[in-house]
């Protein structure tokens, strides 16, 4: 399978900032669905403060349906990389910015009509510092979304639905700290509700992995199994789900993101997408998988961010006998790439 053609959809600047004290630092991430005759975006956009302090750091944060910022001595702080800083005094980490999801509207899966859309705000402790990279699927007659929620108590995974994107039920976390990219399949499997997750363990027994896991009601979650490693050069730093999985007639598609491991401190190192090809009656078993990136940071507008040399993919849409596949570009912009070649698997 190949991406015969990629476009830029949403840049920082296209958004306004849901405070007049924030800028818009990022429009990435994007969930993607079919929706209306077009397709749905739900994006994650990330804000900092615009007010600088000589000597001091702002870390934003979330609190009654508003925005406060923590100004933090600069001496107090370890910077780790260009999106998180550690506390000195006890080793905890902050995020140099806050993040809420906005829904946009594309007519045709390749342009964006409007830039104001319904905003989807932190509105617990758990979601204090921010809510991040949403991935949606259709399920009973509903849109569900899992999602990140960021806060002093970690990165967690919730659980969100909707019918209309206009007013929205939260479920509550799902998968407890660390635990990110969680992509549900769009039906049920052998009767089960079935997803697959990315735990990030502190202690480092094994390289990265993702798992899989089932569950009865979409929130109680249970027999996880380890699911898949890097399987290459390229995907050996991190490994997570990017995509819902998708029904094709060889199986379930799953573009999913790989990370290599960087070279100098304070780098993220280069992210590129990869595709696996899953049974459609047992995920657990793999049919196929791509030997090498099927996306790679190449373009300006993905080598060139918040955080440079990035391709994250985060929804896919069936679209006019090809896939749209929507990522975040460089932590900074959201991007779709355009695959044509459905021969999976040759």
């Amino acid at each position: 399978m190949k991406t015969t053609a990629k476009r830029l959809l949403i840049r920082p600047s296209d958004l306004a900032p849901s405070h007049d004290c924030l800028e818009v630092v990022g429009a990435f991430n994007p969930g993607a669905v079919a929706f209306g005759g077009g397709v749905l975006l739900l994006v994650r956009v990330a804000e900092r403060p615009r007010e600088r302090r000589e000597g001091f750091t702002a870390l934003p944060r979330w609190a009654d349906g508003r925005v406060v910022v923590d100004w933090v001595p600069n001496e107090e702080l370890r910077p780790l990389d260009p999106r998180v800083v550690q506390r000195k005094a006890d080793g905890l980490v902050r995020l140099t910015f806050t993040s809420h999801l906005r829904v946009l509207y594309s007519p045709d899966g390749r342009t964006v009509e409007s830039f104001d859309g319904p905003v989807f705000k932190p509105a617990s402790e758990c979601e204090e510092f921010g809510v991040e990279d949403p991935r949606i699927a259709r399920l009973d007659e509903r849109y569900y979304f899992t999602y990140v929620a960021v806060s002093r108590h970690g990165a967690a995974t919730a659980l969100a639905s909707t019918r209309d994107f206009r007013t929205f039920e939260r479920h509550g976390v799902i998968f407890h700290p660390e635990n990110k990219d969680v992509v549900l399949f769009p039906e049920k499997i052998g009767g089960e509700y079935v997803a697959l997750h990315r735990p990030n363990a502190a202690t480092p027994f094994c390289a990265p992995e993702m798992w899989i896991a089932r569950s009865s009601d979409l929130i109680h979650w249970g027999r996880h199994e380890p699911f898949l490693g890097g399987l290459g050069t390229w995907d050996t730093g991190r490994i997570g789900a990017g995509t819902p999985p998708i029904r094709t007639p060889k199986g379930w598609l799953e573009i999913y993101h790989g990370n290599r491991r960087p070279e100098r401190d304070q780098e993220v190192g280069a992210y590129a997408a990869g595709a696996l090809l899953l049974d459609l009656e047992d995920p657990r078993q793999m049919l196929w998988f791509s030997p090498d990136p099927i996306m790679e940071p190449e373009q300006d507008y993905e080598r060139e961010g918040f955080v440079p040399d990035v391709v994250f993919p985060t929804g896919i849409v069936r679209r006019q006998g090809a896939f749209l596949v929507y990522y975040g570009a460089a932590d900074c912009r959201t991007a779709v790439a355009e695959i044509s070649d459905l021969n999976l698997g040759a």
